[in-house]
């Protein structure tokens, strides 16, 4: 295979729900005959947020450093680049803007994990889905999408079409293809996150017709694993290639938040 593979969705233990060091990700990667990886750990966030699934800020010279040192044990056999995956959560703007100008990043990720108060993907919250109509949820999570598309904060949107995570899928799909007018205007990519297939949805995030949508936009995909355990890198990586290849879609990767591809 002549493409030059990255994964650039992938976590550290500094989250507080992720295991290996950078440099076993990174092995993981060298032996699945990845071209190279991009750490992608969850943005420090004001300490009320969501304390216990990312890193704290003062740890964030910690996370640097610990890619950095995986950048130099595989120098010449795999690049490492160093990046973060973003939350978009209005209000909070100016304080991620504050970290994204704190380093150097190559690749920047920006999600929405929570609507309100609830953190929909969150496995201990998912009965919430049965007090809410589908049809309204997924207009109000694709606003926030939009939203984060518009800040000029992020490089890419995360695992587009998150909610569906347990099974609970978008009964229209219309606010979907707004969001996705949305990042083909400012020029973004969108986060080909295979992590999908180890969920109780067993699809990758975006599904086959949102790829196909974002394709015909002429949006391009970064690869992503969204791996929290080494043995996850590059997970299901073939099946991603075909999903976008066959609907004429681009793969493409950051370097220094350049995009390339």
């Amino acid at each position: 295979m002549t493409l030059a593979l990255f994964d650039s969705h992938m976590h550290t233990p500094l989250c507080g729900h992720a295991s290996g060091t950078p440099t076993e990700y990174a092995q993981a990667a060298l032996d699945a005959g990845l071209s190279g990886v991009c750490f992608t750990d969850h943005i420090p966030m004001p300490a009320w947020y969501d304390a216990p699934w990312r890193m704290r800020l003062d740890q964030l010279q910690a996370y640097v450093e610990s890619v950095l040192v995986a950048r130099e044990a595989f120098t010449g056999r795999l690049e490492v680049r160093l990046g973060l995956e973003a939350d978009y959560h209005p209000g909070t703007e100016r304080f991620v803007e504050g970290v994204l100008e704190a380093h150097t990043w190559d690749y920047v990720i920006g999600s929405v994990h929570y609507i309100g108060a609830w953190g929909f993907d969150n496995p201990e919250f998912v009965a919430e889905y049965d007090a809410r109509d589908l049809g309204s949820l997924y207009r109000h999570y694709y606003a926030l999408m939009e939203g984060a598309a518009r800040t000029g904060l992020f490089d890419a949107l995360g695992h587009l079409d998150l909610p569906k995570k347990f099974g609970h899928r978008d009964p229209d799909g219309y606010a979907a293809l707004h969001a996705l007018d949305v990042v083909a205007e400012r020029g973004l990519s969108l986060d080909f996150n295979t992590a999908g297939w180890r969920k109780p949805v067993r699809e990758a995030y975006p599904a086959p017709d949102l790829t196909r949508a974002a394709a015909d936009r002429g949006i391009g995909f970064v690869l992503g694993s969204d791996a929290h355990l080494p043995q996850e890198v590059g997970y299901h990586f073939t099946e991603a290639l075909k999903q976008i290849h066959d609907v004429g879609g681009r793969v493409v990767n950051y370097a220094g938040r350049v995009r390339h591809g």
